[in-house]
């Protein structure tokens, strides 16, 4: 049974997970440039490697990141409609669930594009 604070937590978990997903973008980019930097400038092979490790781990986290956003939009999308199904459609929580579902998903289409 869905209730309205479950709708609440599943919102806030979908706009956690979108910061989280630009935070990883915004790492990547930043030790890319770092990297980059280092290998310029002839660093220490060992502290390139170290750094090279860093990038990749980096990287690796975007698409869990992605993995872990649609399973939490598919688990919004889900608990709206069984809120709706019940009637219940009104209210400041079930505006924001459906602007964080417009959002997600202009974010999903961005990123395919």
């Amino acid at each position: 049974m869905a209730t309205v604070r479950n709708l609440k937590i599943k919102t806030s978990t979908c706009k956690r997970i979108v910061k989280e997903l630009h935070s990883y973008e915004k790492e990547v980019e930043r030790e890319a440039a770092k990297t980059a930097d280092m290998k310029e400038k002839g660093a220490d092979p060992y502290d390139l490697k170290q750094q090279e490790n860093v990038l990749a781990e980096s990287r690796m986290m975007v698409p869990d990141c992605h993995k872990r956003l649609e399973a939490s939009l598919a688990d919004l999308k889900a608990t709206l409609a069984e809120l709706e199904e019940a009637n219940e459609k009104e209210g400041p929580e079930f505006e924001d669930a459906r602007s964080t579902i417009t959002e997600v998903e202009n974010l999903f289409q961005t990123t395919e594009a």
